[in-house]
């Protein structure tokens, strides 16, 4: 059980995924969630929030590329919300940038909506607006 109260020993800094095509993703996520390109290390290429890069309050992403194949669905994906509009306008936005729908199983009736991204990578984008940071 997560304490109240207690001093934090370690926050998440970075997120690694792996890619086929780390320019790819690096783009599409970079339009998604407003980042930038930081830096590269050989094919890898790592990215987050213009102004303020690592160690900022939102962590960065790191795409490694690879040729695994992707073997079924994540056990750990990305949640996004809108910052300036409603969801719907955002699920067009996130669609026109190449996201697309992703069947899990889900019902059709959850508030959010489960989306891939170019590479099939599952993500969600939940309902609630939320400011910028």
């Amino acid at each position: 059980m997560c304490g109240y109260g207690e001093r934090v020993a370690a926050r998440i800094t970075e997120l690694i995924l792996d890619a086929h095509d780390p320019e790819l993703l690096a783009r599409f996520w970079c339009e998604v969630l407003g980042y930038v390109e930081l830096q590269r290390d050989g094919e890898d290429i790592e990215i987050g929030p213009p102004g303020v890069g690592f160690g900022g309050p939102q962590p960065t992403i790191v795409f490694n590329r690879t040729d695994e194949p992707k073997a079924g669905k994540l056990r750990l994906h990305i949640d996004v919300n809108a910052t300036d509009r409603d969801q719907p306008e955002e699920l067009e936005r996130l669609l026109a940038a190449g996201a697309r729908v992703a069947d899990i199983g889900q019902t059709g009736t959850e508030p959010w909506h489960v989306l891939a991204d170019p590479e099939g990578n599952e993500f969600c984008l939940l309902k609630r607006r939320v400011p910028e940071v």
